[in-house]
């Protein structure tokens, strides 16, 4: 789930389940089985999300296998797993949480909430040393609320660009011989290639998703594109910023006001729909995850990836996204730590990001990665070397929920014909900076 130089307190990654895992089926009752306990055994409560999209690449044997792994080595600690499809899973913490019954382990989509009421053990609390330092810098600092690391990274994932090479090549924006991938720089090359597709025919040369599903991920990618961001480098909101107004004007008049989006308006275009319609060889190119890695390959696309062309042609920062684990204060603050540490080691991360095409928060897990020789890695390590320079959500913001809520209502109709970006992006941006406590 990147090569550039950090900034100094860069905006944070925000979980939306990553945006990349569909679920459907609630699975509990994950984990080792306690016998009976004795005087000293302690059994921690984990809860965790699911990121398969059927019971057959279920979540539950990966949190089965470790809680086992982890109690043979372990004794006098048990640990109970219950994994939940994504659409519920934030939901049943917060009802367990309201009624008292946190679990000592929540492997969720967002942590600010629990950090600001005090709920939480930060991380300096609970990992080893070099546990802690091992993970990526922009995670780390994407868990921080009032720089204390409170969030810990569980998995990540970036963006890169797709495009579908026969159709590029057919319109005779790369060779047909395929030995030349496509390398724009600028919107400038970009918007070139998608009105050739558009002269070949294509239905949409370039996919715009702005619809609820994810349009707070695509808008990110366009506004760091165009060097801005939901929030400055002093992790204010920047959302209004003039270089965001530009990029939405830019999306507004040279590709959806150019014909260039597609058949779909943008605010009606959900992320999966894009998705699909990509896999049907009907799209030349969008924005993607690691998971439109083998849905357009099982359906016979041919694509190539590139980092994400920029107003000026100047490289800016790419988006990454990661969702997280918090460890709530029930009194397990030594032995949910060493579980922590367990969950940690570079061969338990990778065996989770191996099996979802998802990338590891740690710098160890990354060079693992790094050092695989499978097919599924190979494709994965684009990802992988755009992460250690990713910007991310600011999901340290308790009033981020709201705001991603508000960019997926109104931020499609910026880009309508005749649509005022000022004003929408005005609008989001002031009731964020309300809604922020300083």
């Amino acid at each position: 789930m990147k090569a550039r130089t950090v900034q100094a307190r860069k905006p944070k990654l925000a979980a939306s389940g990553l945006a990349l895992c569909l679920t459907t089926v609630a699975l509990t009752g994950c984990g080792a089985v306690s016998g009976l306990a004795g005087d000293n055994e302690v059994t921690l409560k984990v809860v965790a999300a699911d990121y398969g999209d059927k019971p057959e690449n279920s979540s539950k044997p990966y949190w089965k296998d470790l809680a086992a792994s982890f109690e043979k080595s372990h004794p006098g600690i048990k640990v109970q797993v219950d994994v939940y499809s994504w659409s519920d899973v934030d939901a049943k913490v917060a009802e367990m949480v309201k009624a008292g019954e946190a679990p000592d382990i929540a492997q969720i989509g967002a942590y600010a909430d629990y950090a600001a009421e005090g709920k939480l053990y930060s991380a300096d609390e609970l990992l080893a040393v070099n546990t802690e330092a091992d993970f990526l810098t922009p995670l780390a600092d994407a868990g921080k609320v009032r720089r204390v690391q409170y969030g810990m990274p569980f998995v990540a994932s970036t963006r890169l660009m797709f495009y579908n090479e026969k159709l590029f090549a057919d319109a005779g924006i790369i060779p047909k011989d395929g030995k030349t991938p496509w390398r724009p720089k600028s919107w400038a090359e970009l918007e070139a290639a998608a009105k050739k597709l558009k002269a070949e025919g294509v239905p949409t040369p370039v996919a715009l998703p702005l619809g609820r599903e994810e349009a707070q991920a695509e808008t990110m990618q366009w506004l760091l594109a165009g060097g801005g961001g939901y929030s400055d480098n002093e992790d204010a909101y920047a959302i209004d910023s003039v270089n965001n107004i530009k990029t939405m004007e830019f999306l507004r008049d040279k590709l959806v006001g150019g014909g260039l989006t597609g058949p779909v308006e943008p605010a009606k275009l959900n992320r999966q729909a894009a998705f699909d319609s990509f896999s049907r060889g009907e799209v030349g190119m969008l924005n993607g995850h690691p998971t439109l890695l083998k849905q357009a390959a099982t359906k016979g696309v041919r694509y190539g990836m590139t980092r994400m062309p920029t107003s000026d042609g100047v490289e800016h920062p790419t988006m990454g996204v990661a969702d997280w684990v918090m460890a709530f204060k029930n009194g397990h603050r030594a032995e949910t730590g060493k579980f922590l540490d367990f969950m940690y080691e570079p061969t338990n991360v990778t065996t989770f990001t191996e099996k979802y095409d998802l990338l590891p928060v740690t710098i160890s897990g990354s060079r693992a990665m790094e050092a695989s020789t499978g097919a599924s890695s190979a494709e994965l390590k684009t990802f992988l070397g755009a992460l250690p320079n990713a910007r991310l959500y600011p999901v340290g913001k308790k009033s981020w929920a709201a705001v991603s809520e508000d960019v997926k209502k109104n931020i499609g109709k910026a880009v309508q014909p005749g649509g005022q970006p000022a004003a929408i992006l005005g609008a989001i941006a002031e009731a964020g900076r309300k809604a922020e406590p300083r």
